[in-house]
């Protein structure tokens, strides 16, 4: 597939539809970008996940908007657990529940009139960029593939950034789960830890990682009320299940509507 993205550019009006569709019995809150004046037309769609502890209204539709700028239909969604989709509790971080959430966008852009379902791909942003090739492996309505920024949050957590950190941290964590489960069972309320720093005090010397993303997801730049910033805890035995494939077969293609797909 081609990688220039001088082939992403384009100058179509587009519209904005929210839309709803199910995931594991959760209605899953969406909104679909299309290019304004294509009544009648089979449009290339993309499914656009977004990062841990985003939203669809942030850094997923940057990208929706600009693919449907060029022609192609863009699906961005919260998933479930998060935003305005249903779950409990909130917050919660399952990368299986996360893959479904794609599989399922993939299915309800199957049923739409305006959309190919030949040409359906996907790309996820940050720990999406894990979660999507993890669902397109066995998902081979996915035609194309593609990450931005992307994350192997099973590597980050469990093994910390640069794999510098011991098994027995993993370990503790996954004690920790499961003490955390028993007190929800109990009735406690789930216990949370932060994405991104808050603040950008005493971040100078922190990775860049950190720094980038308490600039984008804390401040006016690119916060929003929805993205809370929080994760549950207990998430952690779930994602250190998760593995991200190491090899997975080329996808070939022919999505390329009035631009073409970038690899």
């Amino acid at each position: 597939m081609t990688s220039s993205s001088d082939n992403i550019e384009g100058d179509e009006k587009t519209v904005q539809t929210n839309v709803t569709f199910a995931s594991s019995n959760l209605a899953i809150a969406g909104i679909l970008f299309t290019p304004e004046g294509r009544d009648g037309e089979r449009l290339p769609a993309v499914v656009i996940s977004h990062p841990g502890g985003g939203v669809k209204e942030q850094t997923v539709s940057i990208y929706a908007e600009r693919l449907a700028q060029a022609g192609f239909a863009g699906l961005v969604f919260d998933a479930a657990y998060q935003g305005e989709s249903e779950g409990l509790p909130r917050g919660l971080e399952n990368p299986f529940q996360r893959a479904e959430d794609i599989k399922s966008a993939v299915s309800f852009l199957t049923t739409r009139a305006d959309i190919d379902p030949e040409r359906i791909g996907a790309m996820g942003i940050c720990a999406s960029g894990g979660y999507v090739p993890f669902a397109a492996q066995t998902d081979h309505r996915i035609r194309a593939v593609a990450t931005v920024s992307a994350v192997d949050i099973r590597s980050l957590l469990v093994e910390g950034l640069g794999r510098t950190q011991g098994p027995e941290v993993l370990q503790a964590l996954l004690d920790k789960a499961g003490e955390l489960r028993t007190a929800e069972a109990r009735g406690d309320a789930p216990v949370t830890e932060a994405w991104a720093p808050e603040s950008a005090e005493s971040l100078e010397n922190a990775p860049t990682l950190y720094r980038e993303a308490q600039d984008y997801y804390r401040t006016p730049r690119g916060g929003h009320c929805r993205s809370t910033n929080q994760w549950v805890l207990r998430s952690i035995d779930m994602i250190a299940q998760y593995g991200v494939p190491v090899v997975i077969a080329r996808k070939t293609t022919h999505m390329a509507g009035p631009a073409t797909m970038p690899s």
